[in-house]
C-alpha cells in the first residue's frame, strides 16, 4: 500500500468568496396570497432570493421585462428595487411595511393560492461590494432549467419543514435556505447565456475559470497577466480583454481587490496583525499594503478591538 501526504483541498472561488464575505441568510420571509395584489420593495445592499412553493406571480425589476415566476422557480435579486405582483395592472403598496418589525416574517393577503418564500443574504461588515458589484441585478432559475433538480429537492424540504412545524425547524430551515442560495447561484452560472452572467459566467468558462480558480487557491502568488494567461491557455492580450469584459475589472485589479477584501475581513475578525495579514495576501511590505488598503477603502488598516 502506497501512502501519500495529505494536502489541502483546493477551494473553489464561489465557496471562497461566500466564506470570506461571511455570507448567510439572516432573514427568511413567507407570503401567502390570493386575488389581486402587488408589493414593492426598495433597493438595498443585499442579495435576496424569492422562490415559489405554490402558484405563480410576476417579478418586476427596473429596466427588464416582467418575469413570470411559477411553482418551483427561484430568482436571485441584487442591488435593485423590485415588485412582486399577481396582476401587472395593480398599483403596488409598500411591501416592506408588511414585514417591518421583529417577528413579522410572514404575510397573508386574502388566501393561499400562491405561497412564496424569501431570504435575505447579508455579508460581514462592508465586504458585500466585492460580490454584489459583479453579479447581475436579477437572475432567474426556472424549474425547467438543467440545474434545477437540486433546487427542487431543497424547496421540497423547506416546504416540508413549514408544514411539519417541529422542534428544530428554525435551524433546519436556515441551513436549507443557505443551500438554496448556493444551488441557485450554481444553476445561474451553468445556464445558457453565460456571457451575460459576468463573474458567474466567467467561473463556468473553461479558460477563465481556470485562471479564477488559480487566483483563489493561492492569492498570495506574485500573479502577472502573463502567468494567468498561461493558466487559462490564452494569449496575454486575449485573456486580459476577455477577463475584463466578463468579470468587469482587469485581471490584476481583480487580484488586488480580492487580496484587500480578504485582508479587511481578517482584520475585522481580529487575532492577527497587519504585518501578518499583509504577508498572507501577497504584499512584500507593510507600507505597500497600507497604501493599497487606504486607496481601496479610504482609511488605513487597523486590527479589530474585539475581545
Amino acid at each position: 500500500m502506497t501512502l501519500s501526504q495529505s494536502s489541502k483541498i483546493p477551494r473553489d472561488p464561489l465557496s471562497d468568496v461566500l466564506d470570506v464575505l461571511g455570507a448567510r441568510v439572516t432573514r427568511r420571509t413567507r407570503i401567502a396570497a390570493a386575488g389581486r395584489w402587488a408589493l414593492a420593495f426598495p433597493a438595498i445592499d443585499r442579495l435576496k432570493f424569492v422562490a415559489l412553493l405554490r402558484g405563480s406571480h410576476w417579478m418586476l425589476v427596473p429596466g427588464l421585462p416582467p418575469q413570470r415566476l411559477s411553482e418551483g422557480d427561484v430568482c436571485l435579486i441584487g442591488r435593485t428595487a423590485y415588485t412582486v405582483a399577481s396582476d401587472l395592472d395593480m398599483t403596488p403598496i409598500d411591501g416592506q411595511a408588511l414585514y417591518d418589525g421583529p417577528g413579522c416574517d410572514a404575510a397573508r393577503i386574502g388566501g393561499d393560492d400562491t405561497i412564496g418564500i424569501g431570504g435575505t443574504v447579508t455579508f460581514a461588515a462592508a465586504d458585500a461590494d466585492f460580490l454584489l458589484d459583479m453579479l447581475p441585478a436579477f437572475m432567474i432559475v426556472p424549474r425547467s432549467s438543467p440545474g434545477s433538480c437540486a433546487i427542487a429537492a431543497v424547496l421540497a424540504l423547506i416546504g416540508n419543514e413549514i408544514e411539519r412545524d417541529m422542534m428544530g425547524g428554525e435551524i433546519v430551515s436556515a441551513r436549507l435556505a443557505d443551500v438554496l442560495v448556493v444551488e441557485a447561484i450554481r444553476a445561474c452560472a451553468g445556464s445558457a447565456g453565460q456571457s451575460d452572467m459576468g463573474w458567474l459566467g466567467a467561473l463556468s468558462d473553461a479558460r477563465l475559470g481556470r485562471a479564477l480558480r488559480a487566483i483563489h487557491q493561492d492569492v498570495a502568488q506574485p500573479w502577472t497577466v502573463a502567468r494567468l494567461a498561461g493558466v487559462a491557455g490564452m494569449s496575454r492580450a486575449a485573456f486580459s480583454a476577455e477577463f475584463t469584459r466578463r468579470v468587469g475589472r482587469p485581471p490584476l485589479a481583480y487580484v488586488r481587490t480580492w487580496r484587500l477584501t480578504i485582508a479587511r475581513a481578517a482584520l475585522m475578525r481580529g487575532g492577527t496583525t497587519i504585518a501578518q495579514v499583509a504577508s498572507e495576501v501577497g504584499y512584500t511590505s507593510q507600507s505597500a499594503f497600507t497604501h493599497a488598503f487606504r486607496q481601496a477603502f479610504g482609511s488605513p488598516p487597523k486590527t479589530s478591538t474585539r475581545p
